[in-house]
Formats: C-alpha cells, sequence, structure tokens
C-alpha cells in the first residue's frame, strides 16, 4: 500500500470499507441473499431455500447459460482478433490516423448499446448479408461492442513494449512476420490475456442491444434474468443471476491464471 504510516492505512482501509460495502458489496448480497428466498418479509428476504438453484442449473436456465458463454466466448476471440489486429496496424500509422482509427473503433461504446443493435438489426435484415433470426447476429452485435476494449487495450500494451527486443531479432535477420509470431506477440501475451477476459465478461453481461436482436432459439442469460423479474419472479431471477455471477468470475479466475503465467515467462 503507498500509504506507510499505520494510522493512514487504517483510514485508507475505512474509507475503501465506506465506498466498497454500500456501493458494490451490500447489492450483490442482498441479490445472493434474495437467491436463496421464496418471500420478501421487512427489510430483508425470508423463507430459506435452495429449490431457487435447482431450476437455475437446469432446462431453458442451463441453456441459456450455455447459450452466454458460446457467444460470450465466440465474440471475445473474434474481438481479440480484429482488436489486436487493428492495435497492430495503427502503431505503424502516424499520429492524426492513429487517433482516427482510435476513435472509429471507440464509436460503439460513444452510444447507448441499444443503438448499436438497432444498427445491427438494420444493416443486417436484408439480403446480401441475412443475419437477423439467428445466433450470428448477437454473437456480431456482442463483437462489435467489446472489440474497443481490446482494442484499446493491446494499443496500450504496445506502447510500453521495449522495442529493444524486435531490433535485436530483426538485427539477427528474422523476418518481419517470424518477429511478429516470435517476439512481438508473445510479449503481448499477458495484455491479450487480460482484454479478452474483459471482453468476455462484459459479453456474458450484456443486455440492451441482445434484447433487440435475440431469436427465440438463442436467449442468452442476461435475457433471462430479465424476462423472469419483469414476470415477477424475483428469486428465481436472483438465483439465475448468482449462476451468471459465478460462471463469469470463474472464467475471470482461470484467464487470470493463464495471464500470470504469461507474466513470468
Amino acid at each position: 500500500m503507498l500509504v506507510h504510516s499505520k494510522a493512514g492505512r487504517w483510514a485508507a482501509w475505512s474509507l475503501f470499507g465506506l465506498l466498497f460495502l454500500p456501493l458494490f458489496a451490500l447489492p450483490l448480497l442482498v441479490v445472493v441473499a434474495a437467491s436463496f428466498a421464496t418471500h420478501w418479509s421487512g427489510a430483508l428476504p425470508s423463507g430459506p431455500t435452495t429449490a431457487n438453484y435447482a431450476a437455475a442449473v437446469r432446462g431453458e436456465s442451463l441453456q441459456a447459460l450455455t447459450t452466454s458463454l458460446v457467444t460470450a466466448v465466440v465474440a471475445s476471440l473474434l474481438a481479440l482478433t480484429v482488436g489486436t489486429w487493428a492495435a497492430l496496424a495503427g502503431a505503424a500509422l502516424k499520429k492524426r490516423g492513429k487517433r482516427l482509427l482510435d476513435a472509429l473503433f471507440m464509436l460503439p461504446v460513444a452510444v447507448p448499446s441499444v443503438v448499436v443493435g438497432l444498427a445491427v438489426l438494420v444493416a443486417f435484415s436484408r439480403p446480401p448479408v441475412l443475419l437477423n433470426g439467428t445466433a450470428s447476429i448477437v454473437v456480431l452485435a456482442h463483437t462489435v461492442l467489446v472489440t474497443a476494449f481490446a482494442h484499446q487495450s493491446v494499443s496500450a500494451a504496445i506502447v510500453r513494449l521495449d522495442p529493444a527486443y524486435e531490433q535485436a531479432a530483426a538485427s539477427l535477420g528474422a523476418r518481419p512476420a517470424y518477429v511478429l509470431w516470435r517476439v512481438r506477440l508473445p510479449l503481448l501475451l499477458p495484455s491479450l490475456t487480460a482484454a479478452a477476459g474483459l471482453c468476455f465478461a462484459l459479453s456474458m453481461g450484456e443486455l440492451s442491444a441482445t434484447m433487440m436482436l435475440y431469436p427465440p432459439d438463442w436467449m442468452p442469460l442476461p435475457v433471462r434474468i430479465f424476462t423472469a423479474t419483469d414476470r415477477g419472479s424475483l428469486f428465481g431471477g436472483s438465483a439465475v443471476a448468482v449462476v451468471l455471477m459465478a460462471t463469469t468470475l470463474l472464467v475471470l479466475l482461470a484467464v487470470s491464471r493463464v495471464r500470470t503465467r504469461a507474466s513470468y515467462r
């Protein structure tokens, strides 16, 4: 910790507790408590039960979880590929061109995601590229929304790279493609895994654009949670939300482990 005195550390931890508990932890704890309840009486939910989780891990909820995982993995890989390629290409551009490229990739996150969903729906609802009513349009919308974060993460990592490694490889006769695959990308691996984790988490929780695009046979879990709570099934929806949070957290922990190993290579 940057604070060296004992009193300063206590003050910092106290401030952290005062900000973290009411703003972040308490709402999540209420959702967890509601997931084990059958009714709400007083300030907190009551009627302990695990029946909500029995329904949250089977049937339509399990199918929705699988849909979210497939969508998030595919969208993250596509976003990482496009974002990394654009970041590598942008590093060779002049300052004005790089700013224009950054603005182009940041545009989808500068507007509400429902606008992105509408744009994708209008653009791909007619031939020659007809995706409306398919799972591909959901994956495409998620890719558009999360690519900006992959691009920004990799771009920042490229700026911090020491050019001496690439120069040394080139001076020994390595071709540009070899330098890219065996020197540059391995050095970027920790940032690539971090960007992949961020894209995955954002895709798992995306709702607004998905609501406009998903077909009946491709319902991601956030949509399932929204429809459950909209019908008044608050406690069942809370259990599904906890399953979503736990699944996302487990994947992020796995990605973090990979990133840690990549950092020590």
